[in-house]
């Protein structure tokens, strides 16, 4: 029984290299080991429940999706792996994982080693241990699936190749080297039929950089193999996988976006990677006609007949699943709750640990009311937020908004450790954050010498990271609102750390914009289209980000303007220097000329690229980070910045604030 088994799994991925151009059934597709078998009375079957309670609700916690989880002993001892595609939601990932493990055992009836594929997830279990992400660990490219659209491209195939190739390679490094998620989309221009072409590439999230890099290299080098001319096609292993085709299939932003340049050249297509050497045909082994017909002819029968098979198999599936009642739409709500109920701290526990909320204490004071410092009873120093009792901010209301922030976890944002709602107080217990705001050293005569050039390259290239979190990489897709020096926070390494959340949105997968007719935010940083219209969206927070890196290089506050009898604002001021070829005499002088020319006229050019007038013409933050990490990356022409009117707006304890006519969210 085993034997056949593996051996028709064995076929059916014969039938998919020798046949390439042939389309595979749809979802799932599964493949099964040969490392042994087990029975439902077993040891093993009993600790594959274990696994298969545990790992769906691990994963889609996950910020990556991602998960794994061992139980057992040896020789009967389960170890499962399983992610979701990046773009999946919670709830999403935790029903297909449940359908994986409701059908593997079932597809792959009594194998311990399997896989299975869907689009939106990828389950293994074995009792082989191959959980290990180093360079001598397997990557599982034995239980690949090749995927092929059997549709060719027919007016230009040979470019659409070209452009294919490129951007797959480029989504590959960018989920391998920009995302610390290990995941990546990218779309590119094509021709007249099909007018563009859509990549997904991703790794486990524990692979480092170099093993994801080799192993996308190793599946991608089936491209000009399997793929040829295919208008889609995809390969997907148990640690990366990849995708393209010429209509959208990814719920969530466009991360990579190919300069036309690149995707029109008719230049060869840029090389993969070095791959792993393909499998050699043992010496002297010769096929008579005969047996190459039955190599071809056998495998093809016994294909077609799994698919009869499946196709019947998944119809008894869809019937019975009729007859279920429906998923609780309420559990992933019910589990956000439980969330902020777990961070609730004591009101008596913050008064010890601030001393009363004593004035030596005091931190600062925000909009939303002032900041103190505390220090717990287990010797952990927290940030507490006390909000003012004039605040709008319902209790319940905060809690949802709180049961959101919760899920937001980067190494760029401050961590929210905590909520007290006691006592008509509203307090938010936050990370602290030795070295304050970024606004008291920048802005400071004296103490922004602390900041040379290598210190201040980190501090934008990381909040850009941390925006980046925010708009494309987090369960979540939310816009600040409020990015400027003061809600940067720097840690003991001078680290940068987003905070202040107060005026942020969370928006749709599909949502691009938001209309308030309240205007709150902080003059000189808010986009102009935010400012006159209350339009507000992702391209705001870039114009934001571009007004901090000039603020970082410069040393120089862009609000001064407003403040003082400066003739002209700092964009305005950067902008005439770019256009005279002398922005370099821009940079602040208290680094004595100690920085690197080529990165500070690349962060000037970044940041001038942010502040353009159109949103449209604004890059993306995954762009941004990817222009400040290459000094390679082609950078366009800025157009001439957005420039501020001192008569606009009106100074109010959190910036400017007008009333725009009408309220209403747009996607």
């Amino acid at each position: 029984m085993a034997a056949h088994r593996v051996a028709l799994c064995v076929l059916i991925l014969a039938v998919a290299l020798l046949a390439p151009s042939r389309h595979v059934a749809g979802e799932p597709w599964q493949v099964c080991g040969d490392s042994g078998e087990y029975d439902d009375k077993s040891e093993y079957q009993a600790n594959l429940n274990l696994v298969a309670h545990a790992l769906p609700k691990k994963a889609s916690a996950s910020r990556n999706l991602f998960a794994t989880a061992e139980a057992g002993a040896v020789p009967e001892k389960v170890t499962a792996l399983a992610l979701c595609r990046g773009d999946a939601t919670s709830r999403a990932c935790s029903t297909c994982l449940a359908n994986a493990f409701d059908n593997l055992p079932n597809v792959c009836q009594g194998s311990k080693d399997a896989v299975i594929y869907y689009d939106a997830c990828m389950l293994r279990y074995s009792d082989v241990q191959f959980l290990s992400a180093d360079d001598s660990g397997p990557m599982g490219l034995d239980l690949s699936m090749t995927v092929r659209n059997s549709v060719n491209a027919t007016s230009e195939p040979g470019r659409f190749e070209r452009v294919v190739a490129a951007l797959m390679n480029a989504t590959a490094d960018y989920a391998a080297y920009n995302s610390t998620r290990r995941y990546a989309t990218g779309q590119a221009d094509l021709d007249r039929e099909f007018p563009k072409v859509y990549s997904w590439a991703q790794c486990t999230p524990d692979l480092t950089p170099g093993r994801c890099r080799d192993c996308l290299a190793q599946i991608l080098a089936q491209l000009p193999l399997q793929f040829t001319d295919g208008i889609g096609g995809r390969l997907l292993a148990p640690r990366c996988s990849f995708r393209y085709e010429t209509k959208p299939f990814m719920t969530g932003p466009v991360i990579v976006q190919l300069p036309a340049t690149s995707a029109t050249s008719g230049a060869p297509a840029p090389a993969v990677a070095p791959t792993a050497p393909a499998p050699a045909t043992p010496q002297g082994r010769k096929y008579s006609v005969p047996g190459m017909v039955l190599i071809i002819l056998l495998p093809t029968i016994a294909a077609i007949n799994l698919i009869v098979w499946l196709f019947s198999w998944r119809r008894r599936q869809a019937l019975a699943k009729a007859k279920q009642p429906g998923p609780d739409y309420s559990s992933d709500e019910a589990h956000d709750m439980e969330s902020v109920e777990s961070m609730l701290i004591d009101i008596s526990t913050l008064r010890a640990a601030t001393e009363d909320f004593a004035e030596s204490n005091k931190l600062g004071e925000g909009g939303f009311g002032p900041v103190y410092k505390g220090t717990l009873l287990s010797g952990d120093e927290i940030a507490v937020k006390r909000m003012s009792k004039t605040s709008t901010q319902g209790v319940e209301e905060l809690k949802n908004e709180l049961a959101l922030v919760a899920k937001l976890k980067h190494k760029n944002l401050v961590r929210l450790v905590g909520v007290c709602l006691e006592q008509q107080e509203r307090l938010l217990i936050y990370e602290f954050v030795p070295n304050r705001s970024l606004d008291l050293i920048l802005f400071d005569e004296e103490k922004r010498r602390q900041l040379d050039w290598e210190t201040r390259f980190k501090i934008i290239n990381g909040v850009a990271r941390g925006i980046q979190y925010l708009h494309e990489d987090s369960q979540l897709k939310v816009v600040h609102r409020d990015l400027k020096a003061s809600n940067v926070l720097l840690d003991m390494n001078m680290n940068p750390k987003i905070s202040d959340f107060g005026l942020a949105k969370i928006f749709g997968r599909d949502q691009t914009q938001g209309v308030t007719n309240r205007v709150i935010g902080t003059y000189g940083y808010m986009a102009p289209e935010y400012v006159m219209r209350g339009n507000y969206s992702v391209k705001s927070d870039a114009f934001s980000f571009g007004v901090l890196v000039l603020e970082v290089v410069t040393g120089k506050k862009n609000s001064d303007c407003c403040n003082t009898q400066q003739s002209q604002d700092l964009l305005t001021t950067v902008w005439e220097h770019w256009t005279a070829g002398t922005v370099l005499e821009m940079v602040d002088p208290c680094m004595d000329k100690n920085f690197s020319e080529s990165d500070a006229v690349r962060c000037i050019h970044v940041g001038l690229l942010c502040i353009q007038s159109s949103p449209e013409d604004r890059p993306m933050m995954s762009m941004v980070a990817m222009m400040l990490g290459s000094d390679t990356f082609p950078l366009p022409a800025p157009s001439k910045p957005a420039l501020y009117s001192t008569n606009v707006g009106a100074n109010s304890s959190t910036g400017s604030s007008m009333s725009i006519p009408s309220v209403q969210a747009r996607s």
